[in-house]
């Protein structure tokens, strides 16, 4: 026999809290969490290959470009992706989402198309701000 669906908040069981309850410690234990929660997740990093694309080609990025590749991880790791691909200006980035890893650095194409393999996302970002 199917139990009927129950739609709500579940009830506490013991071990767990209520949806809505306090967290032990008070006010600032959920913000201690947090930055605790956000100092787990690892840094951008680039690969050995990445860095070699990037250095035969002459890329150069900003600390605000770098931001803005952090960031679409974050996105992408929002939505569950594990190997995204981040369209970025005329670039082409490969991440490996979970580990915040630049996996490789391609340039706008010139000559045969280019094909990209075994991601399941895509991110296009908005085109950088001039200053």
């Amino acid at each position: 026999m199917i139990d009927a669906l129950r739609i709500g908040a579940p009830a506490a069981t013991p071990g767990t809290r209520p949806a809505g309850a306090a967290l032990p410690g008070g006010k600032g234990a959920f913000a201690g969490e947090l930055a605790r929660a956000q100092d787990a997740i690892p840094a951008l990093r680039f690969s050995a290959h990445a860095q070699q694309r990037l250095q035969d080609r002459n890329i150069h990025f900003s600390d605000a470009d770098r931001a803005r590749i952090a960031e679409s991880a974050d996105l992408a790791a929002a939505k569950g992706s594990r190997e995204a691909l981040l369209l970025m200006d005329r670039l082409a980035l490969v991440v490996g989402v979970p580990n915040r890893t630049v996996i490789t650095v391609m340039d706008a194409p010139t000559g045969d198309p280019a094909v990209f393999t075994n991601i399941d996302s895509v991110v296009v970002m908005a085109p950088r701000e001039r200053a």
